[in-house]
């Protein structure tokens, strides 16, 4: 299948490659001896190489790539990164002591890495200053390599709240105080809302299930939010706080520390997505690395089997996953990135399939970008990846990205093998 021609367009042949997307989960089978006919920023056909490579070259001058019998996948999307985090702790002192120019290229070289690691868009839920909208204008110019960025801005907070030391958050209370919380992000350009309802591993004088607002605060938010047309995520611990906001219209939840299964079942129903970020509760190398205090690191890693419990939770019940690492994404870490191991922790649970769609196809949906972008189509942005072994034999293949394309471009290619016809 090809999509119409036009000969303004620079056009590059991919083959010798195996191509594969998260339509696996529905059956379709992976397609092998493939090739993929990339046509300025997107993907104009995709098949048998054979039909491919004659479509191609029958509109003239094109780029030829060997991919030497790759995996090709869409690129990864990571839901919940930071490229300004920082925890408590003296790594997390050094962030936070940045002045703007020196967090501008911090953040900068936090996005190149991340695109290098294979991960092609990200959703941004809390960084500094704002510093994501400048972030995501010099990427969308090209000034910058990185991913595509979806953006929450500053995350709201009440007084106090979960997060409230640094100014990647935004303190509101009573709801007037949220409803213009949110509408301040989204005149800066927020594409979704992120809010703290609960307490969290990172809060030295709060606990997981310290609930953070009310119910007339979070109706504010939601009712704002989506008045806008934007969605809403939590980070949020336990259930009944989780269970309330859902009742309420809430579109996703980030960790979901303490879920039972009633309320599993309830985000089910109502189309709640979760966000499990399994690495915030086993990651004590981080931790050490960024020099966490104890009392972070006892909260966060004695949560992580109740944790993996409300996970299964939200998998038995029905519950919609999606990839998010919370640790940035291109963080290296148990010998990958965070993107990865958040991946191949989810796999575990799931299985190779579904954390491939819960890693690209899921995500893309969630944003709402899906006629652009998720699958390996004709049509759609050609963001791909590719990886010597079989990521849906073990989703470990994606340790070893090797190539990675963005909108047609070529990112990152190891092998650097290609001719021009």
């Amino acid at each position: 299948m090809s999509a119409a021609y036009s000969p303004e367009q620079p056009s590059m042949l991919l083959g010798n490659c195996t191509v594969l997307d998260a339509r696996v989960v529905d059956g379709m089978a992976p397609v092998t001896g493939a090739g993929v006919w990339v046509r300025g920023d997107r993907i104009a056909a995709v098949g048998p190489y054979a039909e491919v490579a004659a479509q191609a070259r029958a509109g003239g001058r094109l780029t030829e790539v060997d991919l030497d019998g790759a995996y090709v996948t869409p690129g990864l999307v990571n839901m919940h990164t930071h490229f300004s985090l920082s925890l408590p702790g003296s790594g997390g002192d050094n962030v936070k002591g940045m002045g703007p120019y020196d967090l501008a290229h911090y953040m900068a070289d936090g996005a190149r890495r991340t695109l290098h690691a294979g991960v092609t868009t990200v959703r941004c839920v809390a960084e500094k200053d704002h510093a994501d909208f400048a972030l995501r204008r010099a990427v969308n110019a090209g000034r910058v390599p990185g991913p595509r960025i979806y953006t929450a801005g500053r995350a709201l907070v009440c007084t106090g709240g979960h997060g409230h030391e640094s100014n990647d958050t935004l303190e509101c209370d009573g709801p007037v105080g949220f409803r213009h919380g949110v509408r301040s992000q989204i005149k800066a350009g927020a594409d979704l809302i992120k809010v703290m309802i609960s307490g969290g591993i990172a809060g030295e004088h709060e606990s997981i299930h310290t609930p953070q607002l009310f119910a007339d605060e979070m109706t504010a938010v939601i009712e704002t939010a989506h008045a806008w047309g934007r969605k809403v995520t939590a980070h949020a611990g336990p259930a009944e706080v989780i269970g309330a906001a859902v009742e309420l219209g809430l579109d996703c939840v980030e960790h979901g520390y303490q879920l039972t299964p009633q309320v599993a079942a309830r985000m089910a129903e109502r189309g709640t997505a979760l966000v499990p970020t399994l690495l915030v509760t086993r990651c004590k190398e981080f931790f050490d690395e960024l020099g966490v205090p104890e009392w972070m690191q006892c909260r966060s890693l004695g949560a992580g089997p109740r944790h993996l419990e409300s996970f299964d939770m939200a998998i038995a019940a029905g519950v919609e996953v999606l990839l998010g690492s919370d640790m940035p994404p291109f963080w290296e870490f148990e010998g990958t990135t965070a993107s990865i191991r958040e991946l191949e922790y989810m796999s575990e649970r799931i299985g190779a399939a579904r954390a491939i769609h819960a890693g690209t196809l899921g995500p893309i949906r969630w944003l709402g970008a899906e006629s652009d972008l998720g699958t390996v189509e004709v049509g759609k942005l050609a963001d791909l990846i590719a990886t010597d072994a079989d990521p849906l034999a073990d989703t470990s293949a994606f340790r070893d990205v090797r190539w990675v394309m963005k909108g047609g471009q070529i990112a990152r290619d190891d092998r650097n093998q290609e001719e021009t016809r």
